[in-house]
């Protein structure tokens, strides 16, 4: 079974009504858990077409077509060509404005409107939606027929919106003379990852740094990773959604945000002694990877998923993660389920709904947002390559701040988020027992 075709968790008619459903409905279901299966299929199904039809774009270019077909943007015009809108559900239900069918006892003044298959609507008037809404609907409806119909359902809604990709398999064409055995330890990696490449130059490909470019190497790992990348969000998301189903709206988005991200990815390379096998030739890189290796040996893996870690890791080790996955994608004739298991080993241990901790930086959102605690505008500065950041909430007449520096401006929000929130949470435990 292809890891897109999920069991149905019921039927497609009440899928598409949760899809409809926004948070203000105030249900006990709305569209979050399918926004969020949809979006990583999409993203899937677009990076999967452009990588197969542009074979020779570098992976800035790919990124920047795949954003203009998934963007909020072309997903809200998409929607409203095809008149969605109208059937987007984003208030609670008013029983004093409820028209019983068939009940001619009050005069209404009803619109007709035409849907694109020549039949008519009626409405009693137009309210405003946001255009983040219209695409999140477009989302949603494509993880309803996902998860009831399998690939092929969603790809030919994806088609009915006027997203043309397929899934037909095109050889991957390059000139790649050189022998992979003297380069990578083909070996380790088919041992590792429980995979026998037909194709080993995609192995050294998967491997190859940007600095390390020689003249029999056509390119770097950029443009595995691309595809690696939204493999790998998809199989994943996928996993969580069948494996916890009948899960909090809402609770699927946390799990991927906590699951998919370049630490996580980063962290299992570390590892797996990944590191030892880039190809590059950049001495910047081989500091940062030495000094990554010296914090990581100080950390305890047991309870953290990326976001515990109090050092910026070189984004080359996530992105190896990503472009292994792409080259056993290409390798295997795009089959995600032996993507799935040749990398999940190495994510290991997964998240679960027990184990999940938010971001600090969205937790400390939503507790303000909760508690109505004043958020003051972040202070950043930046010196010789360091970032400094500062947080400063006004709660109950109290001001909290912090300040962090870190190579980078969101490992230093992290941080500084993590460091307000301790303070925030013993004042709140302390006026509890006062």
């Amino acid at each position: 079974m292809k890891v897109g075709t999920l069991l149905s968790f019921g039927s497609l008619r009440y899928k598409v009504l949760e899809a409809i459903t926004t948070k203000k409905c105030q249900e006990i279901f709305h569209l979050e858990s399918l926004e969020t299966l949809g979006d990583s299929f999409l993203k899937y199904a677009a990076s999967q077409q452009l990588f197969k039809t542009y074979q020779n774009h570098h992976e800035g270019l790919l990124s920047v077509r795949k954003d203009k077909i998934i963007s909020n943007a072309a997903l809200c015009k998409l929607g409203c060509d095809r008149k969605l809108p109208g059937f987007i559900r984003n208030e609670p239900f008013d029983p004093k404005t409820w028209i019983i069918p068939g009940d001619q006892s009050r005069d209404y003044a009803l619109e007709e409107e035409f849907l694109p298959t020549s039949r008519k609507i009626y409405n009693r008037g137009s309210t405003k939606i946001k255009s983040k809404t219209v695409a999140d609907v477009v989302e949603a409806l494509i993880g309803a027929f996902l998860s009831t119909g399998g690939q092929a359902a969603a790809l030919a809604f994806i088609d009915w919106l006027g997203i043309k990709v397929d899934f037909v398999n095109v050889l991957y064409e390059r000139q790649f003379p050189v022998q992979p055995e003297k380069l990578v330890n083909i070996k380790f990696f088919e041992s590792l990852l429980n995979y026998s490449f037909r194709d080993a130059s995609l192995l050294v490909e998967a491997l190859t740094h940007g600095s390390y470019m020689l003249p029999e190497i056509p390119g770097c790992y950029q443009r595995l990773e691309f595809l690696g990348d939204a493999v790998l969000d998809y199989v994943i998301t996928t996993h969580l959604y069948r494996k916890y189903p009948g899960m909090s709206p809402g609770l699927l988005t946390d799990l991927r945000s906590a699951s998919v991200n370049n630490d996580c990815y980063a962290r299992s390379a570390m590892k797996a002694g990944l590191h030892k096998h880039i190809l590059h030739a950049s001495q910047d890189l081989h500091k940062h990877i030495v000094t990554t290796v010296e914090n990581f040996e100080q950390l305890s893996m047991a309870t953290t998923f990326g976001w515990e870690s109090e050092t910026t890791f070189p984004k080359v080790l996530g992105d190896i993660i990503e472009s292994l996955a792409g080259a056993i994608l290409v390798d295997s004739g795009y089959n995600e389920c032996i993507v799935f298991q040749s990398i999940r080993p190495l994510l290991e241990p997964l998240i679960t709904p027990e184990t999940v901790r938010l971001h600090p930086v969205r937790e400390l959102h939503e507790l303000c947002q909760k508690e109505h605690y004043n958020m003051k505008k972040d202070v950043v500065s930046s010196d010789k390559g360091v970032a400094s950041l500062t947080i400063e909430i006004e709660a109950n007449g109290v001001s909290y701040k912090h300040t962090c520096t870190a190579s980078d401006k969101k490992t230093a929000k992290k941080l500084a988020s993590k460091a307000i929130l301790k303070s925030l949470k013993e004042q709140i435990i302390f006026d509890a027992h006062a």
